[in-house]
């Protein structure tokens, strides 16, 4: 085994499904020794100020926190070794999408995880094509991200 790589944990928090994703994702990145977690950029873990918009929601109309936020995000992204975008095709998420794009103009390898009840659901044209793999959630935890590969996303685009 190499080098545990850092990753750009992208991922919805809004709603019960994206949680429940969110959750379930730590967890199997937790376990996969190809990863070191400790070091990695989790966006709700260095939002601007320790500010949990979740328990203050007016300082999303804070610009200065917006912007803190925003460009501390994009430095994870250019900070770390892999992009991992937890993606539920019903739900595209438009910020994901950004971060995906800009992990992918910098050079990054990166990754779409699916839960596995979505897996071969459409996903959107952009996110498919910045990716370099798709795999399901409940590989993760296996997977060699010391070994990166790109496969094809076994589903179709909107």
């Amino acid at each position: 085994m190499g080098k545990a790589k850092t990753v750009y944990f992208g991922a919805g928090w809004f709603n019960d499904k994206q949680n429940k994703a969110y959750n379930d994702a730590m967890k199997a990145l937790e376990a996969n020794p190809t990863i070191d977690l400790e070091n990695s950029y989790v966006p709700l873990d260095n939002q601007y100020k320790g500010i949990d918009v979740g328990k203050h929601p007016e300082y999303l109309h804070d610009r200065e926190w917006a912007t803190a936020t925003y460009r501390g995000d994009l430095t994870g992204i250019k900070a770390s070794d892999i992009m991992i975008g937890v993606y539920l095709p019903d739900e595209e998420d438009v910020g994901l999408g950004m971060e995906l794009g800009y992990a992918m103009s910098q050079g990054k390898y990166v990754v779409l995880v699916i839960p596995d009840e979505d897996y071969g659901k459409p996903i959107n044209l952009m996110s498919w094509g910045v990716c370099d793999n798709a795999v399901k959630m409940s590989e993760l935890k296996d997977f060699d991200f010391d070994k990166a590969r790109f496969n094809f996303y076994d589903g179709a685009v909107y």
